[in-house]
């Protein structure tokens, strides 16, 4: 799976910003995808995920600002943020996660996106 994401920028606080991730190549067995975001200095953290069947999961940093969607049609997944805030600061980048056989699965990760927010 080839994972190519979109939509990163420059925005003052209170702004939104729109990530699109596009996904080629086999996606059979894909049952997870998400975004997640590294600052300099930090560790790659969890924003946000999807399984396959809708369920939804958020950072507590960014729920009620943030909504994760995907196009099954298109093979696309997206980020809306809004009121975004400078420490939304990061690089993002999207996540496919395929389940395997006896409980284990492999990762692809799209290359990441910045994201900038100014106060």
């Amino acid at each position: 799976v080839q994972l190519q994401a979109s939509g990163g920028g420059s925005v003052q606080a209170g702004g939104s910003l729109r990530l699109s991730c596009a996904a080629s190549g086999s996606i059979a067995g894909i049952n997870t995808v998400g975004w997640h975001r590294q600052a300099p200095g930090n560790e790659r953290e969890l924003v946000a995920t999807m399984t396959s069947g809708g369920s939804t999961t958020y950072a507590d940093a960014v729920k009620g600002r943030f909504t994760i969607s995907k196009n099954n049609t298109k093979n696309t997944m997206s980020l809306q943020m809004n009121s975004l805030k400078p420490e939304d600061t990061a690089s993002y980048y999207c996540n496919a996660k395929r389940t395997l056989a006896w409980g284990t699965s492999r990762d692809f990760w799209g290359q990441g996106t910045q994201v900038t927010v100014s106060s």
